[in-house]
């Protein structure tokens, strides 16, 4: 199960307005064509409204917590899509909330709005600011390549 609860990650750009606006998640095997090679069917449950992670609060990771325990039966894990500014104490708070249970609970976030990544790959440009470009620049910094010290 995806839960979103803000955060750009969730964010798409209004084609009209060029706003970032939150993502309707009923329709993601519909934007999300590549979702439908998995086979499997994704359900999900967004904050309304979306919280901003710096706004994210002690009331929000026992909602948060609530939505995983009331579907706990029905999904083999959960997806909890969280704005960055906060992130770490959500996982923190949540992993002494959650403390015996058995399933994962991933939570992940983005810098960028996933319309701007994708866009990017298929252009063939280099992601600046998402988790690859954090990626490529840790293998860059550890192998010496990014004119750094290898560490």
């Amino acid at each position: 199960m995806l839960i979103y609860t803000g955060g750009t990650i969730g964010m798409i750009e209004n084609p009209v307005t060029k706003a970032l606006e939150p993502f309707d998640f009923s329709h993601l095997i519909d934007n999300v064509p590549k979702i439908k090679m998995l086979n499997y069917v994704i359900d999900n449950i967004s904050f309304e409204p979306p919280i901003d992670s710096s706004d994210m609060s002690p009331a929000h990771w026992i909602d948060i917590t609530r939505a995983i325990v009331s579907n706990y039966d029905a999904y083999d894990g959960f997806v909890v899509l969280h704005g960055t500014d906060t992130m770490a104490y959500t996982a923190s708070a949540l992993s002494f909330m959650m403390e015996n249970m058995c399933k994962p609970v991933i939570i992940t976030g983005s810098l960028a709005a996933s319309h701007r990544r994708s866009a990017h790959r298929r252009r063939g440009k280099p992601d600046h600011g998402g988790a690859d470009s954090s990626r490529t620049d840790c293998r860059r910094t550890a192998d010496g390549a990014g004119g750094g010290n290898p560490i």
